[in-house]
């Protein structure tokens, strides 16, 4: 008897060695960011999940609802054909109304109880930012966010994959024309007090210090209010050339028109993020020469861009009713990204390769004059700014500053 509990105790205190061993060389192993304990995840036969937190209403709502259409058209069209190697790709969006807490909670319900394969097609800074540490303990890829902090893109997150330009370089094409086209020095930044606005106004400041130059004003407002009015006094009395704006499109609309109405008519200038067709539709007739620096083509511009056709055929199939947008254009282009993630992860389909796919993605074609390269060591897929202004209602694209130019001489008329 004695013995048979000595074996016993032996064989205990083996086998607990063997785990520490295991442990050990786990926490030493010179790839061990890569390694993930999500792989016991089973994907079903059938169908692959895939979730989203996103605004679909409230003061933000135009934004995530576009985003996803956008993705849900081009998903609708893989399924058609039999989805990707015999699954569908089941979307599962929740609405966070551009809340942060509300969008933890959502990924958590995604991660949890839906037990998604991977997150797709996120709204927002503020909301993003802090479902980071939910995406690393669980080691569940998140693709395709609808912002350009620097958050998600330094240092390089293994989980996190962006595909649009960041805030830093849309506001640093602005700063860099009208510095050295427009001759301009006072230049004022407009931003959301959150996560989103400080990431813009870093930007600016950035790129204003490498012509020697400060914001000759800061002002902000809080994020869903239209409390502008404040922000205009002080960037009104600065006598501002410029204002680079960092918000929503209420809140900016208001800002614009108020400003246009008491004589006050610098540059303005918008990040993607404002959510463009929004903003020129609040805008009306002050939305003339507003320019919005976009990361991807006007959705309804055919200078043999493929991919705007693809998505303008595939929009008017599976939502009729709706019209195009940058937004919706954006989480198309995402969609087919996550698609060609999929697809070069195989049959046999599991997050660590699905992540590999993504990295192994280099100038790959979405056809629309931005190809697509993803690494290792880099998770952002494109860096082109599209520069825009607001004619007749339209977003036009220009190269030419001079442009610009003549809008403001016909303006001071």
């Amino acid at each position: 008897m004695k013995k048979n509990l000595l074996a016993v105790i032996s064989g205990l205190l083996a086998l607990a060695a063997i785990v520490l061993i295991v442990w050990f060389l786990f926490l030493n192993h010179p790839d061990r960011k890569t390694l993930s304990f999500s792989e016991n995840y089973l994907v079903a036969p059938d169908k692959i999940l895939i979730g989203s937190s996103a605004a679909l209403t409230g003061h933000a709502g135009f934004l995530g609802s576009e985003y996803i259409k956008g993705a849900q058209a081009y998903l609708n069209e893989i399924n058609s054909r039999g989805g990707i190697n015999g699954r569908r790709i089941v979307l599962i969006s929740y609405d966070d109304q551009y809340d942060p807490p509300t969008a933890v909670i959502n990924t958590q319900k995604l991660i949890k109880e839906d037990k998604v394969f991977a997150l797709f097609n996120y709204v927002g800074t503020p909301t993003g930012v802090k479902v980071i540490p939910l995406v690393d303990e669980s080691s569940v890829p998140l693709l395709g966010l609808f912002t350009g902090a620097d958050a998600f893109r330094h240092p390089v997150d293994r989980y996190i994959f962006n595909l649009r330009a960041s805030y830093f370089e849309e506001v640093g094409a602005f700063i860099k024309g009208a510095v050295e086209e427009l001759g301009f020095t006072r230049i004022a930044v407009l931003y959301q007090y959150d996560a989103y606005g400080f990431d813009g106004l870093k930007g600016a400041e950035i790129a204003l210090a490498n012509y020697g130059l400060k914001p000759v004003a800061t002002a902000s407002y809080e994020r869903g209010t239209l409390d502008v009015e404040p922000a205009l006094a002080t960037i009104k009395d600065s006598g501002a050339e410029a204002v680079v704006m960092i918000g929503t499109y209420s809140p900016m609309a208001k800002f614009i028109k108020l400003a246009r109405a008491e004589g006050f008519d610098p540059v303005f200038q918008n990040v993607s993020f404002v959510g463009s067709e929004a903003l020129a539709s609040e805008l009306g007739k002050d939305g003339e020469g507003v320019i919005v620096t976009e990361v991807v083509p006007p959705p309804y511009e055919k200078n043999l861009l493929i991919g705007v056709d693809e998505y303008t055929t595939l929009l008017k199939k599976y939502y009729p009713e709706s019209h195009t947008s940058f937004g919706a254009l954006e989480g198309f282009m995402n969609a087919k990204i996550l698609v060609e993630g999929l697809k070069r992860a195989g049959a046999d389909l599991s997050r660590e390769k699905f992540i590999a796919a993504l990295e192994s993605i280099d100038n790959y074609d979405l056809g629309i004059a931005s190809p697509v390269s993803f690494s290792r060591i880099n998770h952002q897929g494109m860096n082109r700014v599209y520069l825009t202004y607001i004619k007749d209602g339209k977003f036009v694209l220009f190269s030419d500053w001079s442009e610009i130019k003549k809008i403001r001489a016909k303006r001071s008329l």
